[in-house]
């Protein structure tokens, strides 16, 4: 199992949990929140990119990507999903995989 699985399924365990003893759990029943703070996050990996920073980009990705998978969970997408639709999408060329998207 991948760190991000096992990551995942830490998340998955967490719903439920006291939203007073867990941040994972406060997220989780709070998706707006959740939603924020990936947005925070992916700021500040931006921001490290720029400065080509890897060490600190990497730290930061690795904030994202949790905070990316919290987010989800809230709305009940999993890890899963995400891999099915990556999955999907493979063979495709980025341009024309978004000149096919609607809306």
């Amino acid at each position: 199992m991948s760190a991000l699985a096992r990551l995942a399924a830490t998340i998955a365990a967490r719903r439920g949990a006291d939203p007073s003893e867990s941040w994972t759990a406060k997220l989780l029943a709070d998706p707006v929140k959740a939603a924020e703070k990936f947005g925070e996050e992916a700021v500040e990996a931006v921001i490290e990119a720029v400065r080509d920073d890897p060490a600190r980009l990497t730290a930061e990705a690795a904030d994202a990507l949790y905070h990316l998978l919290v987010m989800c969970a809230a709305r009940g997408v999993t890890l899963e999903d995400i891999e099915a639709e990556l999955a999907r999408r493979e063979g495709t060329s980025g341009i024309a995989e978004k000149a096919g998207r609607t809306g």
